[in-house]
């Protein structure tokens, strides 16, 4: 399979093919891999004495470095981002709820109702009604849900490989 050395593809395979490599990371001598090193350098590790590493993409989604107008710039081998949040009160616009009451009840489904005055709502008593326009609950009625426990944060995804050309023909400049 030709390429060019430093050439980063996606690949359906279980091995790289003959002259390529995973891109996970692994560290190689400098010595034995001079092409490579010459277009990588040490921007993805190594000691750049004897070693350099290759860009590790395993759970990363490769994005073009540089910047523009409107974009947060990027440097050649930074990664960012993380596959969890936890989202803060302070990071969700603020806003408010008035819970209204009224006396009767006639729907036990609250879709699309509001609460009702009741006294008991086991064994399918109704509990909701269909419109607000009666009294004001109480702010206690409601209040602050959720504690900053950080949740999935990923874009869906398929897993395959990257892989790069370790040796194929050197890239001249265009």
């Amino acid at each position: 399979m030709d390429g060019f050395v430093g050439e980063i593809r996606i690949f359906a395979g279980q091995y790289p093919p003959k002259d390529w490599a995973f891109c996970e990371g692994q560290e190689l001598q400098i010595s034995r891999n001079t092409a490579l090193y010459s277009i990588l350098g040490c921007r993805y590790g190594g000691d750049c004495k004897s070693t350099f590493c290759l860009p590790d993409l395993r759970g990363k989604a490769p994005m073009h470095f540089g910047h523009g107008p409107g974009l947060t710039p990027r440097v050649n081998g930074q990664t960012t981002g993380t596959s969890s949040v936890a989202l803060r009160t302070s990071e969700i616009p603020a806003h408010t709820h008035t819970p209204r009451v009224i006396q009767a009840a006639n729907a036990a489904d609250p879709t699309q109702a509001i609460w009702a005055n009741t006294t008991n709502i086991r064994g399918g008593i109704p509990a909701y009604a269909p419109s607000a326009d009666g009294t004001t609950m109480s702010p206690l009625a409601i209040g602050v849900a959720g504690n900053d426990q950080p949740h999935n944060n990923m874009q869906p995804y398929l897993g395959v490989h990257y892989i790069i050309c370790l040796y194929g023909e050197y890239p001249s400049k265009g």
